[in-house]
């Protein structure tokens, strides 16, 4: 199985904001996370703070079995990302680590999650290990 997971704009800056939105991990420090609690599963990562280079890696991202996609701030702006989603024939699942529901009035539309199979929000790294754990279980369905 094979899963990519795309981060977007300052997500290149975890462990240093924010410590009660984003807690306290790294981006690096995350993906070593994620591939230790999933040895069975190849991982391929990417972070742009460019929504074109998102865009990009969204549509080449067709054959692997699922994709997480944490795309930050743009998950409230982008409708390119959202379209580019939408073409996408993979498991999609959308994830932020902060809890979106208690955040700013701007924060609760989220354009991309809506082309996606679903979102998690608020369980800060382990929304991602969820998200794994879901495109797995959705995979051995099919």
């Amino acid at each position: 199985m094979r899963i990519i997971i795309i981060n977007g704009p300052n997500l290149n800056l975890l462990g240093k904001r924010e410590e009660n939105n984003y807690g306290c991990i790294t981006l690096e420090e995350l993906e070593i996370k994620i591939k230790s609690a999933f040895d069975d599963i190849e991982f391929t990562f990417y972070q742009s703070n460019h929504e074109g280079e998102l865009i990009d890696m969204i549509q080449r991202a067709g054959n692997f079995n699922g994709l997480i996609l944490n795309p930050g701030g743009y998950a409230h702006t982008s409708v390119a990302i959202k379209d580019a989603l939408e073409e996408l024939k993979i498991f999609k699942i959308e994830v932020h680590l902060s809890h979106l529901a208690k955040r700013e009035d701007y924060r609760q539309i989220l354009l991309t999650a809506q082309s996606c199979n679903g979102y998690i929000s608020g369980f800060k790294e382990k929304g991602y290990l969820a998200a794994v754990y879901l495109i797995k279980a959705f995979n051995k369905e099919d």
